[in-house]
């Protein structure tokens, strides 16, 4: 079972601040306790002496200076005078361990009688019995020992200070303990919550969310949870860094299959659009293998043949181009390009198919400054007013503007032609799709003209789209980031 670290360092908390109490008052009171022994034994000692010095002192004023013939004579008085100067009761005892003077209650006990034993061998003996301390050192004059004096010594004011004090420790140790541990665990807290907070930021880790915050604390936890967090960025950031490298693998891989349908497509269409005008040109050359003396069959078939090989001829040319956009990307030169320029430069290029067709023009060209490809900028309009000329009608009009709005520059190519159905309308962009495949044969197109401007345009960042359509005519729209001057 999991415990907090909240619960373990109170516990811990708890359990040092008992052990210290409990040192504390035993250390002190075991002192107390010493330094009582050490008062009241040198306090008998010193009635010891002092008792013996009075023997001594009786026993030169007497005549009869034998002490044993003294204590067993005037003994009794003796130890009423010894005790009227030591303020203790005492009891008297010759060499033997008789009594000498009158007997006191429990003197004679089994207790008694062996700690007199001890003092009748020249040793200081003491026994404590309750609240009373019976002190038995030995009566010398020299080195000769005569009996033995017995002090009683009272013991209950000492028992009764030490049971205070006892108490008081007690009572403080008590109150000490609970504030100690009061402040010592909102101490001590401050850093189990910034430890469970830690660990709750490594299961957030651990569970994928790598939202971190830091500790406001200046100290080692506060380190650590800098260093969770920059860990957690730095996972953060390499994961979506995988992320973002698997995404382009997967648009990569979509891409390439994409390209591989397309490229089937691609040769589906080329096969077919070329089978056509070749079908056409072997059965001229099947026709003049015939009948090769006929003039006009001849001569038709001289124009017909003409007429497919340049078809043929700008397919290839135009499939060539489609195809370099997929692979040679990178041969791209971006520089500053004037559109008003490069449009007047197409429509030069373009004006005898407008005379041959007898289409007016109408231009309203503004300046305008774009970053692209010279080249792809010149595919993007010829192909967009080749069509305009392609499916205009006879005697029809195009209508051309160039404009700057709102930081980009807009260039608008409309048609008095034929217009696009509206359920084929989504098709106009797709290669080798024709509106009307009579009129693009006539006029040598392939479909791929609209199809090879909107790549163009999209790789210098543009846009090109299909704006209006009718029985009045077609308008389509392309922009591009304008470029300050």
């Amino acid at each position: 079972m999991k415990i907090s670290i909240k619960i373990k360092f109170s516990l811990f908390l708890a359990g040092l601040l008992l052990l210290v109490v409990f040192l504390l008052s035993l250390l002190v009171l075991r002192g107390i306790k010493s330094n009582q022994q050490n008062q009241y034994e040198q306090y008998l000692a010193g009635q010891g002496k002092t008792a013996n010095t009075y023997f001594i002192q009786s026993i030169l004023s007497e005549e009869n200076k034998v002490p044993q013939t003294f204590l067993s004579e005037k003994g009794q008085r003796f130890a009423e005078q010894l005790e009227l100067i030591s303020g203790l009761p005492l009891v008297l005892y010759d060499r033997q361990g008789e009594l000498v003077s009158k007997k006191v209650t429990d003197t004679e006990s089994d207790n008694i009688k062996k700690t007199l034993g001890y003092a009748l061998n020249n040793k200081t003996a003491y026994l404590m019995e309750g609240d009373s301390l019976y002190y038995l050192t030995p009566l010398k004059i020299g080195n000769d020992q005569v009996g033995v004096i017995q002090f009683y010594y009272s013991l209950s004011e000492h028992h009764a200070f030490y049971n205070n004090i006892r108490q008081l420790f007690i009572y403080i140790g008590a109150g000490l303990f609970i504030l100690s541990f009061f402040l010592g665990n909102i101490y001590y807290n401050s850093f189990a919550t910034g430890i469970i907070k830690l660990d709750k930021m490594v299961d957030k880790i651990r569970e994928g969310h790598y939202e971190t915050t830091v500790l406001k604390r200046k100290d080692e936890i506060g380190k650590l949870s800098e260093g969770i967090h920059a860990m957690s960025g730095q996972i953060m950031r390499t994961i979506q860094g995988m992320e973002a490298e698997q995404n382009k693998l997967k648009l990569a891989v979509d891409k390439l299959s994409l390209l591989d349908k397309q490229q089937k497509e691609f040769i589906g269409n080329v096969t077919h659009e070329f089978k056509t005008p070749l079908t056409s040109i072997k059965a001229y050359i099947d026709l003049l293998e015939m009948y090769p003396d006929d003039e006009k069959l001849l001569q038709t078939s001289i124009a017909n043949i003409k007429s497919e090989t340049e078809r043929l001829y700008e397919m290839v040319d135009k499939v060539l181009q489609l195809s370099s956009l997929e692979k040679y990307d990178f041969e791209l030169k971006f520089e500053k390009l004037a559109v008003k320029q490069a449009i007047e430069r197409v429509l030069k290029g373009l004006k005898g198919r407008m005379d041959k067709f007898g289409i007016g023009l109408n231009s309203d060209l503004n300046e305008a400054y774009i970053e692209g490809d010279k080249d792809s900028l010149t595919i993007v309009l010829i192909n967009l007013l080749d069509n305009a000329i392609k499916y205009n009608k006879r005697n029809g009009a195009i209508f051309i503007k160039a404009y700057v709005w709102s930081h980009q520059v807009y260039i608008e190519i409309s048609d008095t032609g034929i217009g696009i159905p509206k359920e084929l309308i989504h098709k106009v962009f797709e290669p080798f799709y024709m509106v009307d495949k009579n009129r693009a044969r006539e006029s040598g197109g392939a479909g791929l003209g609209l199809s090879l401007a909107k790549k163009h345009a999209e790789l210098m960042g543009g846009t090109i789209v299909l704006l209006n359509t009718g029985i009045e005519g077609t308008s389509f729209r392309v922009t591009f980031p304008t470029v300050i001057n």
